[in-house]
């Protein structure tokens, strides 16, 4: 049997490791109930990479985390994935402001898509929620997309007791 699995991506970390930030009483909330109900969280090298940029490696909760590294299935799926994202952007279907970077977007759905334990993606990031929408009209990403902005109760159908 395998164990219920959430990817997190660097949006959720920013905002998880700044106590000032408005999103980190969210973020807060989503890690405890991943921790409470057992559901393994996980982070890909690619997410690490981009939350270098900015922070250090050591700032991240690595201990309850489980890392994913790219690799070729990801590749392949990542291809798939750029693609539809790329097209509908030609098309005018879809309209994300300042996104060089479709491609690590499309990377982490990937990565969401092709581990069997990852059922949840969690981001604040608004235009990555646009990309997922797009993909989602044109194929079957067998995770969900969680918002960041929707506290974890709401989420998961929980009174807030």
């Amino acid at each position: 049997m395998t164990h219920k699995a959430v990817l997190l991506d660097t949006s959720f970390f920013i905002r998880f490791l700044n106590e000032s930030d408005p999103l980190f009483k969210n973020a807060d909330g989503y890690f405890r109930y991943f921790l409470q109900k057992e559901i393994t969280m996980m982070i890909s090298t690619i997410t690490i990479a981009e939350y270098c940029v900015g922070g250090d490696v050591h700032e991240l909760p690595l201990r309850n985390l489980q890392i994913v590294p790219f690799n070729l299935d990801h590749s392949k799926r990542t291809g798939e994935f750029a693609k539809i994202a790329f097209n509908a952007k030609r098309k005018g279907k879809i309209d994300v402001a300042n996104r060089n970077i479709i491609p690590n977007d499309t990377k982490l759905f990937a990565q969401a898509d092709c581990e069997k334990s990852i059922e949840f993606y969690l981001s604040s990031d608004g235009e990555s929620l646009k990309i997922y929408n797009i993909l989602r009209q044109e194929t079957a990403p067998k995770f969900q997309f969680i918002d960041l902005n929707t506290p974890y109760n709401e989420t998961f159908g929980l009174l807030d007791l």
